[in-house]
């Protein structure tokens, strides 16, 4: 195993990103905290254990997708490729891509940084010889790659759906940030959820055994520990909701009571009932797909789905913009 950690991003212990979201975020009104920030240590583990949950459909159905379409993939992209993976969090699909497509290095970026480093080791025991180059950094802003992947030609690869979570124009603006990170004449292969009934969804994101509610709260928890908190969380019980008139499902973070806490030595005051939202999960038709990479300078060359339509994934290549309607 090659192993090189960048650590030209890492963050310090209370990062100051981190604290102006909360801080703005909980005095917006209504309140609102970005879902990247669930991702500490703890936050990644429960995710990864939301992933095998029976209800959970995302990672199985795009798993097995994957699989069976990984050879196409590699006929697509050719070998040789640096595979640059945003928000890799445990690489659990990625042995499917890189056995596949014959890769030049392969490039993880993830915000957790501890967890980033145990998640490249290991899978830079399953491909020996191959350079791996962990980068820890915030993925939603343009990225200087390692310089020691050279010019291998780039295929982003963003799995789980996790565009999703994104409005259209943060997921926009996301896309055209790849395009910064990855240049233009590279390659992405994407995961995008599909919409489907409510009665699919919600339990999806709201599980019997309440892992996806130990996720959401575990975010109160790292506020606590990183920024100086003292929220009562067990004032506060975990809510998903389905928003057909924007196609995504809604994550909250409900007062059971009245509450006062104190962040950074600001006070904020929340009343029952009232909510904190933290995570959207917005699904898409196979045109509102291909709209929204399009809109993000991304043009569709592939796309497959499974069976019963509940996932996709797609391959797309950044070329410059045309300059006529």
């Amino acid at each position: 195993m090659l192993l090189d950690l960048d650590r030209r991003s890492l963050p310090t212990a209370a990062d100051p990103a981190f604290r102006a979201d909360v801080l703005a975020g909980l005095a917006a009104h209504p309140r609102a905290i970005p879902a990247r920030w669930f991702y500490d240590h703890r936050g990644s583990e429960l995710f990864e254990a939301i992933t095998d949950l029976p209800e959970y459909y995302p990672t199985r159905t795009e798993r097995a997708l994957l699989e069976a379409c990984a050879p196409q993939v590699a006929q697509h992209v050719g070998a040789g490729r640096a595979v640059v993976e945003f928000g890799s969090g445990s690489s659990a699909k990625t042995p499917l891509l890189l056995g596949a497509v014959d890769p030049a290095a392969y490039v993880p970026i993830d915000i957790s940084g501890d967890f980033l480093r145990e998640s490249a080791s290991a899978l830079g025991q399953c491909f020996p010889g191959l350079p791996v180059h962990p980068v820890e950094a915030d993925f939603t802003h343009p990225i200087a790659l390692p310089p020691a992947i050279g010019a291998a030609p780039r295929l982003g690869f963003f799995p789980g759906s996790t565009i999703g979570n994104l409005t259209a124009h943060a997921a926009i603006d996301l896309l055209r940030a790849m395009i910064g990170t990855l240049g233009e004449g590279a390659m992405l292969l994407i995961g995008m959820d599909r919409v489907k009934s409510a009665d699919v969804l919600v339990p999806a994101y709201d599980d019997a055994q309440g892992v996806t509610a130990a996720f959401n709260l575990n975010l109160l928890t790292r506020i606590n520990h990183e920024l100086g908190g003292d929220i009562p969380v067990d004032a506060f019980r975990h809510v998903a909701r389905w928003n057909d008139a924007e196609a995504r499902i809604e994550m909250h973070l409900e007062a059971m009571r009245d509450v006062a806490f104190t962040i950074d030595g600001e006070r904020f005051e929340i009343a029952v009932g009232e909510t904190i939202h933290t995570e959207n999960s917005h699904k898409y038709d196979a045109r509102g797909a291909r709209l929204l990479l399009a809109a993000g300078g991304w043009t569709t060359i592939a796309e497959w789905t499974d069976p019963q339509d509940q996932f996709a994934i797609l391959l797309a290549e950044a070329r410059p913009l045309p300059t006529a309607p």
